[in-house]
């Protein structure tokens, strides 16, 4: 069972000194009697969130319990305690059942086209199955969809949309239907735009979003999760495709010069963006800081904290830091505010009332 504690400090994000304890759990706001305390003059956040990671995959497809479970306490030891799984071929339902793992709100597995996407990912389907399959996905997952909206076409040499537009937008409704929400993988410029204009309700990555599509996106709430440490690839990922596909090459590099200025402008118009690392494919867990680093360069300090945080929590329908909501908190030697990089070294990771980390 977890134990009675006590903290002090600034709570954020009213940034007000402030007393928290729990019992059972449970975030309380008045004294708890016997409480131990674990945590004064510091810096309380509530936990941190990762709203686009794989758990239960990696570079091969699916993997198994164990490797599943050391992905999630890697994350966790770095204070994501939320999560939202944007796809994986694994069944990871058993974690709902762990006490000692984050939070975890799946999006079942990954949709795409036959052969038009990473092996051992995603159910593979041609667009006349599109719309059962998100029924079914939706079905499977917790309130999410994901579809992969564009990928290399071999043949064009280059990014290329996966699902015609109306296929897309019947799909979307579908998903609405069953009372799930919906996001797609999208690089490039065209998907972008199409899924959009379809009524997504979520784009990831968004690296070829332009003025007019990020102004839909704001005016409809449609959320952005840029994975910023993905985006960090591109070079690589051009570089190994130069050979066979310079078209994609020269068309990945130019995503990534430009990347800082499409997402400040999607910060800039007011669309809600959210921290996601993208990892458990090629990119390793536990890096929630070094995306919101990133975040932040693109739109200030305090919105990157929101967006892996408060923000993303009341997004994903969770609990803020109020009386009876779980106990979930990161606890930081210095204000994050003023220095972003304090978020690298949690003093104390709490989790339902369980100090797992510090």
């Amino acid at each position: 069972m977890p134990g009675r504690l006590h903290l002090r400090g600034v709570v954020l994000p009213d940034g007000e000194p402030r007393e928290l304890w729990i019992a059972d759990g449970r975030l309380s706001l008045t004294p708890v009697a016997d409480a131990e305390t674990v945590a004064s003059d510091c810096w309380i956040m509530p936990g941190l969130v990762d709203a686009h990671c794989h758990i239960g995959l990696d570079s091969g497809g699916a993997v198994d319990r164990p490797t599943a479970e050391a992905q999630a306490r890697t994350d966790a030891a770095a204070g994501t305690l939320l999560i939202r799984d944007a796809g994986s071929p694994a069944d990871t339902r058993w974690i709902d059942d762990r006490v000692d793992l984050p939070h975890l709100i799946r999006a079942g597995r990954h949709i795409a086209r036959p052969k038009r996407y990473i092996r051992n990912y995603a159910v593979e389907v041609p667009p006349e199955a599109l719309v059962a399959e998100v029924v079914r996905q939706a079905r499977r997952g917790d309130g999410w969809v994901k579809l992969v909206g564009d990928w290399i076409d071999r043949d064009a040499g280059d990014l290329r949309p996966l699902w015609p537009v109306e296929v897309a937008r019947e799909a979307i409704a579908a998903a609405h239907a069953e009372g799930a929400r919906v996001t797609a993988h999208c690089f490039d410029e065209r998907s972008v735009t199409e899924l959009v204009e379809a009524g997504i309700d979520g784009i990831e990555h968004g690296t070829g979003l332009d003025d007019a599509t990020i102004a839909a996106m704001a005016e409809r709430g449609v959320a952005l999760v840029p994975t910023l440490i993905n985006i960090e690839t591109f070079p690589d990922i051009a570089a190994r495709a130069e050979e066979r596909f310079p078209g994609y090459a020269a068309h990945m590099r130019a995503l990534f010069a430009r990347r800082f200025e499409t997402i400040g402008a999607a910060f800039d118009a007011g669309v809600p963006i959210y921290a996601g690392t993208d990892a458990g494919g090629h990119i390793p867990h536990g890096h929630v800081a070094a995306e919101v680093e990133l975040l932040a360069r693109c739109g200030g300090v305090e919105a990157a904290l929101g967006a892996a945080s408060w923000r993303a929590r009341a997004w994903l329908g969770r609990d803020p830091l109020a009386d009876g909501a779980s106990a979930d908190l990161v606890v930081l030697d210095a204000d994050p505010r003023v220095d972003v990089r304090a978020l690298r070294t949690p003093r104390l990771v709490i989790l339902r009332g369980r100090v797992i980390a510090g």
